[in-house]
């Protein structure tokens, strides 16, 4: 068959309701200054969709000294890959902050969240390894694990009898090889918000002697002391051997960054094919990057506004009789029960009758027939739009019980 042809009747699990979807329930388009509110198909919305954690992606702090480096750089400096080229101070002064931030000894900036997780699992392991992974990890960290030769086993997500099970496995497999076990988690996972269980895992680390690597996109900036992270908000922070966090949530920015002991970041800073053969991260980035850094490390104004508003809004909706699953982060799911049509008529509701926008998840994501309506708390977000938004779920929520969302088809939204 003609690889054209094929992708033409197959548009994969997500594309597949591309023609019906595209520009609403994907691809949305959110205009306007990043904030709580902003700008939907020509109205005003109230956004529950945005990764603006700390709510420093307009501050004016924060976008003088962006204005600034883009003044003084432009966006093409440094030119080339770090190794080669793209190597400049700003690059090693924030990588030195972070060090000292996250109490590890060294630490290698990447240029995105996303290639830079799923490259660093794949060079710290050679095919005589074994990775034991949660369930429900990130698609970074699985594209990662896709990436390794060796063998890789599968943990139900959280589940700590399933954990030793799966080391087990692993354990056998290593001693005959020679290899080593590397275990992959996330402090916060981000879908459904409840922390991974760092601490429990760690009880097993001297009789595996497996090595940890957390991806904590969701919890640095948010949880810990100082959001210092899920491994110091659990009392295991220093039992971490691979750190993993990305600008792109609290600090509202591109780019990432590993730490470690001194010698595996040097190590993972010549061997990660993402690094080596992309180019570094521009200056203006960089620098705004440490602008962040320095206003979350200095000041628990904007992380304790950012709980403020999450405990709000997480305990309103429980005292209304909502699911929220077993969160216990910002990240707020809402769990209702419907099909697609149901999911898309009361998201259409949300949107165009309320004014509220969020993120809408379905099968196969969650379960069949499960809707999850995912809320992202940010610390610009007031208690009006808290308020309001539980009083329109609890509408929804109603109409959506009575059955007059059912549908067998995705809504029509022109």
């Amino acid at each position: 068959m003609d690889i054209f042809d094929r992708i033409r009747n197959d548009r994969g699990p997500l594309g597949k309701h591309a023609r019906e979807s595209h520009g609403y329930f994907t691809f949305p388009k959110l205009e306007g200054e990043i904030s709580n509110h902003m700008t939907f198909r020509g109205k005003e919305v109230l956004v529950w969709s945005i990764n603006n954690y700390l709510g420093l992606s307009n501050h004016p702090e924060v976008r003088k000294v962006d204005a600034e480096a883009s003044a003084q750089w432009g966006m093409g400096y440094p030119m080339g890959a770090r190794m080669m080229s793209g190597q400049t101070s700003e690059h090693e002064a924030l990588e030195r902050e972070l060090s000292d931030f996250m109490l590890k000894q060294d630490t290698f900036l990447l240029n995105f969240g996303y290639q830079g997780c799923q490259s660093a699992i794949e060079a710290l392991v050679n095919r005589h390894d074994v990775i034991v992974y949660d369930s429900e990890s990130h698609a970074c960290m699985v594209d990662g694990v896709r990436l390794h030769q060796g063998k890789r086993y599968v943990f139900q997500h959280n589940d700590m009898e399933n954990f030793k099970k799966q080391l087990d496995r692993a354990r056998k497999l290593t001693q005959a090889s020679g290899g080593g076990i590397l275990v992959v988690t996330e402090g916060v996972f981000g879908m459904a918000g409840d922390q991974g269980k760092l601490a429990e895992i760690c009880e097993f680390k001297e009789e595996y002697g497996f090595r940890l690597f957390v991806d904590d996109a969701h919890g640095f900036g948010t949880v810990g002391e100082n959001g210092r992270g899920a491994g110091d908000e659990q009392g295991c922070h220093d039992q971490i051997d691979v750190y993993f966090g990305t600008f792109a949530k609290a600090m509202a920015t591109i780019g990432a960054f590993v730490s470690g002991d001194e010698d595996v970041i040097d190590f993972l800073r010549y061997n990660m094919r993402s690094q080596t053969f992309a180019k570094s991260l521009p200056m203006p980035i960089v620098v705004g990057a440490r602008k962040r850094l320095q206003m979350l490390r200095d000041s628990s104004q904007y992380k304790d506004k950012l709980w403020e508003i999450a405990t709000s809004l997480q305990s309103g909706l429980r005292a209304e009789g909502f699911n929220l699953g077993l969160t216990n982060s910002c990240v707020t799911p809402v769990f209702l029960q419907g099909g697609l049509g149901e999911a898309t008529n009361l998201t259409v509701d949300l949107r165009e009758n309320h004014g509220i926008f969020c993120s809408i998840v379905v099968y196969p994501v969650v379960p069949k027939d499960t809707i999850m309506l995912r809320l992202i708390p940010t610390a610009v977000h007031t208690q009006e739009d808290v308020d309001y938004t539980i009083k329109t779920f609890s509408n929804v929520k109603a109409r959506l019980e009575a059955g007059e969302y059912k549908s067998e088809k995705i809504a029509s939204w022109s």
